[in-house]
């Protein structure tokens, strides 16, 4: 499924901006020839519209002339052509040119900050020649535009791309990566902002994400998803960050008090300071502790979320919830504490197992249900491809676009009621659809179950609910059952008597006193607070989803 834009009129699938030398046009012309799209570079187009030479037109008119018809080149160009545009160096610091690119950039477009080195850039630019702007000492005034340019390019571009020692081909093709992703930005009352990116090498913004500040980083995974730690170990080591392996147990075992005892004193021993950080690289539980470590570390440094699960994507990644488990309840001890970023680097579902993808879709068709409906329709028109999922085949398989998307929407969906309510104080809340009944599954299959799998049947059990209360409609709730069925996700459970689940219910964070709390739906997109249900309804709800 091709990604949906809506867009009033036609744009760049991207604008390159950078100093002079960096090599905008040739990697412009290699990464739309990838693509198999047009390019234009805005100051040829100027000179065919001045009808002569850029220093020509400086020298005759100066440089408040020039800038005057490049911004109208540039916007024109902005509001009508579809493919790669290379922006002149002084094209950004032009107020009207900027304000375009910022409108550019809400309209979904990517501005790719090519950031060469200094040097070689310095070089190519003064050997090129035909650069007024480079006028007497070449290198002190390109050095000088530098640090004028640079925080500019910064606060415009959304990509930012780093070709030392990198072939021109490498270069270009990790431009089209970058351009490719789906970026969702989150912000809100008591959040500092931050960026969800989803895409393929997504993990190469790490450096970018922790900036200059930390000198240790310590990197906690799992053992399942070695391959990927080394690469991301490998683009630390690069930048120049002391990098601190630091293993844990696969899934809801790493996420104990003692576990995190453990990272404290490697933290301690190691010496990290409130300017060093964490990057959590694993599944949902990995991302979780690692959080939490982050949040309760001299009372909170810098971290950065790598999900390499589609669960973990979708859900634990994002939003700033972090936690442990105790022997009482799941999620009891956490904090809110959002990361500096999350990187969803489709590259890790390579190596994913078909029924931990398939679990993950239980958190996705949730956004579906509680907010945003066209995700159900891509996962009926896609649901046997999706509970066929093969990570050796995904990668450049028409289904990379349909999971990419679904990400993006479900992300979002979560964004929406993340940036409302940080802190879970009311609108947040309905993101726990199905989390209350599955939250006792969970506990009750000492953690084998599946978070997203005990969500399928914890959804059912709140439709169910919902219908007995007289709120929902019975085919929405065979809807439900019909569709999650298609995916590969369970619909009921008999895992214990009623009264045993009844008592963890109690227990739930939503719960109020003795008051029972549930988030129920009226209709498709259409959540609700469900607070204490008719007893007997809470129970035949039980014996539904027990059949």
């Amino acid at each position: 499924m091709a990604r949906k834009h809506n867009r009033k009129h036609r744009q760049p699938e991207a604008v390159i901006i950078g100093m002079m030398g960096a090599g905008k046009t040739r990697l412009g012309k290699e990464m739309a020839q990838m693509r198999s799209l047009p390019f234009r570079d805005a100051d040829v187009e100027i000179e065919h519209e001045i009808g002569m030479s850029i220093p020509e037109y400086f020298a005759e008119y100066g440089e408040p002339a020039f800038r005057e018809v490049e911004s109208q080149v540039v916007c024109r160009t902005l509001d009508s052509f579809a493919g790669v545009f290379s922006l002149g160096g002084g094209a950004p610091m032009t107020k009207s040119i900027r304000k375009r690119l910022e409108r550019y950039v809400r309209d979904g477009g990517k501005v790719v900050y090519l950031k060469a080195d200094p040097h070689e850039a310095m070089e190519r630019a003064s050997r090129g020649g035909g650069r007024p702007m480079l006028d007497g000492d070449a290198q002190q005034r390109w050095m000088s535009l530098f640090k004028q340019r640079d925080p500019v390019y910064r606060a415009v571009a959304n990509v930012t791309v780093q070709t030392k020692g990198m072939t021109p081909r490498a270069a270009a093709k990790r431009m089209v990566e970058m351009v490719s992703e789906h970026i969702v930005h989150i912000d809100g009352k008591g959040i500092e902002p931050y960026d969800v990116r989803i895409g393929e090498g997504t993990l190469g913004h790490l450096p970018e994400i922790l900036g200059s500040k930390p000198v240790r980083v310590a990197l906690i995974h799992t053992t399942s998803v070695q391959r990927h730690s080394d690469r991301a170990r490998g683009i630390l080591r690069q930048s120049g960050y002391q990098v601190f392996d630091i293993v844990i147990p696969d899934a809801e075992a790493g996420k104990t008090i003692q576990v995190a005892n453990g990272i404290w004193e490697r933290l301690g021993n190691e010496g990290f300071t409130r300017s060093d950080a964490i990057v959590g690289l694993g599944g949902g539980a990995c991302t979780d502790l690692a959080g939490f470590v982050a949040a309760t570390w001299m009372r909170g440094i810098r971290y950065v979320n790598c999900p390499t699960s589609l669960l973990a994507m979708v859900d634990a990644s994002t939003g700033g919830k972090t936690g442990i488990n105790t022997p009482q309840g799941k999620n009891l001890v956490g904090s809110f504490y959002t990361p500096a970023g999350v990187l969803a680097d489709l590259r890790t579902l390579t190596t994913l197992p078909n029924d931990i993808f398939i679990e993950g879709l239980g958190e996705v068709a949730k956004s579906g249900f509680i907010r945003d409906p066209h995700i159900l329709d891509i996962l009926e028109d896609h649901a046997s491809e999706l509970r066929s999922f093969d990570g050796v085949q995904f990668l450049g398989s028409p289904l990379e676009d349909v999971v990419s998307e679904l990400i993006e929407r479900t992300v979002r969906v979560k964004a929406y009621h993340v940036s409302a309510d940080l802190k879970e104080a009311g609108l947040r809340e309905f993101l726990n659809y199905g989390h209350t009944f599955g939250h006792a599954i969970e506990q009750l299959e000492h953690f084998r179950w599946r978070h997203g799998n005990a969500v399928a049947v914890g959804m059912v059990y709140a439709a169910e609910l919902s219908n007995l209360t007289g709120h929902l409609d019975r085919q929405t709730v065979d809807y439900m059952r019909g569709l999650l069925d298609e995916l590969g996700l369970p619909t009921s459970w008999q895992g214990a008597d009623f009264d045993a689940v009844l008592e963890l219910i109690h227990r739930d964070k939503k719960a109020r006193g003795n008051t029972l709390r549930f988030v129920g739906l009226e209709r498709v997109g259409e959540p609700f607070h469900l607070d204490d249900p008719d007893p007997q309804a809470v129970e035949e709800a039980f014996n539904r989803v027990a059949q």
